[in-house]
């Protein structure tokens, strides 16, 4: 980017908006961007949202301390908050809010981009993430049998297999020889893949629940799926060239769905697909504790911006409402 041509633009936005109120507002963002514990914040949020306790945890810092500078980059307008139940997470704010201020506030988000954590923060957020995974893992180890009835308190499968079925049928694959299923649940999904690839992977990091798909597709007679306990980053994957990767219900399940995505795009083939179906953005917070949800679903451009990320091009999209209230996102995503 261009300052040269950028700060003229910008100072003759702040005088269009009035004599006082645009010099308070960037006199509020250069102050805010003018400590360092609150880049090292703006950092953190890079990819992912925390609650005030997950922040204080990363940062070894005491709440209403840590409170005064988040309500500082929230004035300034770097990050926003989201409910979800009876916690408030943070995040970055989105671009284009104040237009005035954008060349400004990319600026700030492309410096601190370009810094690295200090070694105590790096360490406390991976042992948030690994908290998170364990959280969920063990949510599934221990509602294995109950699958079902937990899905179907959201979106049960039958609401929207046909729809993922349909959007598969009708993507653009160069092949359909491999294809890569993520967090199978009982795999019923598997059921579709199948019939329409010479080789399907199915890979989840519960082991339980891996069963359980093991079990429904050997009664169904299935005999060229490969079962893999673990998670995306398992050596199990290197040299996968899958020409189809499916997603479906996972991503709120798991603690970086940025990071996933990168992971399953590094496991494709040329013109291959990655089929993600989920959860748009709701509020209802008793999910975490009665389904084992890490997310309150997703904003679509949430995943559209993690699929860039991991080099993937929106190739399609489906919307479906359901009766309780939450809406399911069908995404299709492409690797050139």
């Amino acid at each position: 980017m261009d300052s040269s041509n950028t700060a003229p633009a910008l100072l003759d936005d702040l005088v269009e908006a009035g004599p006082e109120q645009p010099f308070s507002a960037l006199a509020s963002l250069c102050k805010a961007s003018a400590d360092p514990l609150r880049l090292q914040v703006l950092r953190v949020l890079r990819k992912d949202s925390f609650g005030v306790s997950e922040l204080c945890s990363i940062f070894n810092i005491r709440q209403p301390a840590l409170s005064h500078h988040l309500k500082v980059l929230a004035n300034a307008g770097l990050v926003a908050t989201r409910r979800e139940g009876n916690s408030i997470f943070y995040r970055r704010s989105e671009l284009g809010q104040r237009p005035a201020l954008e060349a400004l506030q990319v600026r700030i988000f492309e410096s601190v981009d370009g810094l690295e954590l200090p070694a105590p923060q790096r360490q406390a957020l991976a042992s948030l993430y690994r908290q998170r995974e364990e959280n969920s893992r063990n949510f599934f180890r221990d509602n294995a049998d109950k699958f079902r009835q937990q899905q179907d308190l959201i979106a049960s499968y039958e609401q929207y297999a046909q729809t993922v079925a349909d959007v598969l049928r009708d993507a653009p694959l160069a092949r359909r020889q491999t294809a890569l299923e993520v967090g199978p649940g009982d795999g019923s999904f598997l059921l579709e893949l199948a019939p329409r690839f010479e080789r399907v992977v199915a890979l989840d990091n519960a082991p339980e629940m891996l069963e359980r798909a093991r079990q429904n597709c050997a009664r169904a007679h299935l005999d060229n799926i490969e079962f893999i306990p673990g998670d995306t980053g398992s050596p199990e994957l290197q040299g996968l060239q899958a020409d189809c990767a499916v997603i479906n219900m996972v991503l709120h399940h798991t603690p970086d769905p940025g990071r996933m995505l990168r992971d399953v795009a590094g496991c494709l083939a040329p013109g291959s697909v990655v089929l993600v179906t989920d959860l748009c953005s709701h509020d209802q917070g008793w999910a975490r504790e009665n389904c084992g949800d890490l997310w309150l679903g997703f904003e679509p451009r949430e995943l559209t911006a993690w699929a860039e990320q991991a080099g993937l091009k929106d190739i399609a999209s489906v919307y479906l409402a359901q009766r309780n209230g939450f809406q399911v996102q069908v995404r299709l995503f492409g690797h050139p």
